[in-house]
């Protein structure tokens, strides 16, 4: 049986069909997601999310950074761990932008992937 990878955000291909994106792309996309959700966003799924986008928005720290860091992992272990095995998430604060790396080995080829994301917060 295959895996259908939807692309996000959902589209349609130039035959009408549902858009489709590789392993490696739908992976960044659910990783995105769990970092853009906040627990509690989605009805059905109060757990989902990381909260970290609501983050930048609150005074940058290590101990923010460091809270981060715990939150995403367990986030992505609860809802990606049927995808990816968790390497390594690094959450580095520095002034008003939060630095989000996350190391990972996708379980269906053993291949390792890292994708970085950035969170920028207020000025002060």
């Amino acid at each position: 049986m295959s895996t259908m990878n939807l692309a996000f955000p959902f589209s349609f291909d130039t035959t009408g069909r549902t858009a489709q994106a590789s392993l490696a792309d739908h992976v960044y996309d659910m990783i995105e997601l769990i970092l853009f959700t906040a627990p509690g966003e989605r009805v059905n799924l109060p757990t989902f999310g990381s909260g970290t986008a609501q983050q930048v928005f609150a005074p940058n720290s290590d101990v923010l950074a460091a809270a981060q860091q715990q939150a995403i992992q367990a986030g992505l272990q609860q809802w990606l761990s049927d995808l990816i095995r968790v390497n390594s998430v690094q959450v580095v604060a520095q002034e008003n932008v939060l630095q989000v790396t996350v190391v990972y080995t996708l379980v269906a080829n053993q291949q390792q992937q890292t994708q970085q994301f950035l969170y920028a917060g207020p000025t002060q």
